[in-house]
């Protein structure tokens, strides 16, 4: 497993954050059953660089607290066929499998600790884990649904008369939900 972390901020956390890090993805990885050694590539950045990779990455004029940049393109989240079918998927190097890239605002991990009632540990074990899930295809209604009331761009309107699909994405969160609580609990980091 390769984890490559780099903190591009002149701010450091006051506990190791490359161990919780590492720890966090490999919780993620065997809470999904990954069926590959995974390389990671992730940034801490600041408000104003969370800022610009979300404005050219996603057309949002706005930081936000973490980016999600999956190499593969799941039928579905936790199946990873794709990885079978796809030798791109691979470094050639060093055969594991490149999972994609996750950005993380540093700012941010401080202030919605403080926001939320919890440690600055807990917040940055979160969203690791949640951008870990990202990158394995999971999804939430909150990311997919738009102040516009769409869904990846497509209106909801679209979406079927009884709201089949807005309902699966609900669905989707939900396991997302459940599958963050899960890990989180199994590296016993709380809500403390």
């Amino acid at each position: 497993m390769t984890i490559n972390i780099l903190n591009e901020t002149d701010k450091a956390f006051d506990f190791d954050h490359e161990k919780l890090i590492t720890d966090c993805v490999a919780a993620s990885c065997d809470h999904v059953h990954f069926p590959y050694e995974p390389t990671v590539d992730i940034l801490i950045t600041d408000l104003s660089g969370i800022h610009e990779i979300n404005r050219e990455q996603r057309g949002l004029d706005r930081p936000t607290d973490v980016l999600s940049f999956p190499t593969a393109e799941y039928e579905e989240e936790g199946n990873f066929e794709v990885f079978e079918e796809d030798p791109s998927l691979f470094d050639p190097d060093t055969g594991e499998a490149m999972l994609g890239d996750i950005v993380i605002c540093y700012d941010k991990v401080i202030s919605q600790a403080a926001d939320y009632g919890h440690s600055v540990k807990r917040e940055l074990a979160f969203l690791t884990v949640h951008s870990m899930l990202h990158l394995f295809g999971y999804d939430h209604e909150h990311e997919i649904i738009n102040e516009d009331n769409e869904i990846s761009g497509t209106d909801l309107s679209d979406r079927g008369e009884n709201g089949e699909e807005a309902a699966d994405l609900k669905i989707m969160g939900e396991k997302m939900e459940k599958a963050q609580d899960e890990i989180l609990n199994i590296l016993h980091i709380s809500r403390d």
